[in-house]
């Protein structure tokens, strides 16, 4: 049996969550930090980044609730209202996901925001380690203008930095991350999960702040046997993010949320990982 750890695209809400559940999953003798794989798409690469490193979830948790921490956050130039009055055209047009994926890219490449550098240096601050795991960690990523996925892991000569900001990179918030000459937007443009990553592997956990349509399936894909348990926030969780989970206000109390929330689904969870 093998186990693939998912962690979901959801802001800066969605950072702290995740990392509040895992913490609350671990404090109840249901600790699945030690995957075989990690996923993580745009919040979750973060977390994944992290876990991959060696880092306790005591000390995580408790850069998330700590104001200092905050220093090297920025609030976005947008909020996420007007943000979704920017992506509605775009998702109510009458086209399929490939090109609406390039529709995203072209507005991620057209938006005035942050310069690269400062948007990086967000990521130096936020992450603890900087350099690859020596575990599997797959960070998805989308190209600005083909709308194609790629896939980074340690092998493709990719700074950690530039993947985690390329794989956040959030349109029309965020600037694209020029790699290899290419630029790149959020890997949640494809999905918010890319929970078909996890192929090959017999039990999967999905922590999933923003549940994406396409998870179900994703799920289905991954084959029959295969044993899934999927986590979306609760309705304490969901108040904590409020109305912009961007906002790095919302963070510590979407940790604290996240902890108790990880808790509750101990039993659920532990199952998972001993059956």
């Amino acid at each position: 049996m093998t186990l693939a750890l998912v962690l979901g695209g959801g802001g800066v809400a969605g950072i702290a969550w995740h990392t509040g559940v895992l913490a609350g999953l671990a404090a109840s003798a249901a600790d699945p930090t030690g995957a075989d794989l990690l996923v993580g798409t745009s919040a979750g690469s973060t977390v994944a980044a992290q876990l991959g490193g060696g880092h306790g979830l005591d000390e995580l948790f408790a850069r998330q609730v700590d104001p200092a921490t905050l220093a090297t956050e920025r609030t976005p130039p947008v909020t996420v209202a007007e943000l979704l009055g920017r992506l509605a055209p775009i998702y109510s047009a009458p086209v399929d996901a490939a090109e609406r994926r390039r529709l995203l890219g072209a507005m991620a490449l057209d938006t005035d925001t942050v310069h690269q550098d400062v948007r990086r240096a967000v990521l130096v601050g936020r992450l603890v380690d900087h350099a690859w795991p020596e575990r599997p960690l797959l960070v998805p990523i989308v190209d600005a203008s083909s709308g194609d996925r790629r896939v980074l892991d340690r092998y493709s000569g990719v700074d950690l930095i530039d993947a985690v900001a390329a794989s956040s990179a959030v349109p029309g918030v965020w600037p694209p991350v020029t790699i290899d000459g290419v630029r790149y937007i959020d890997g949640g443009v494809w999905s918010l999960t890319n929970t078909d990553l996890a192929v090959g592997h017999t039990q999967v956990l999905v922590l999933a702040p923003i549940v994406d349509p396409a998870l179900e399936a994703e799920l289905a894909g991954l084959g029959p046997g295969v044993r899934a348990v999927v986590v979306s926030p609760d309705a304490a969780s969901l108040e904590a993010f409020g109305t912009d989970v961007l906002d790095p206000v919302v963070r510590e109390p979407s940790a604290r949320a996240g902890m108790a929330q990880g808790r509750a689904e101990a039993e659920r969870v532990r199952a998972l990982l001993t059956d």
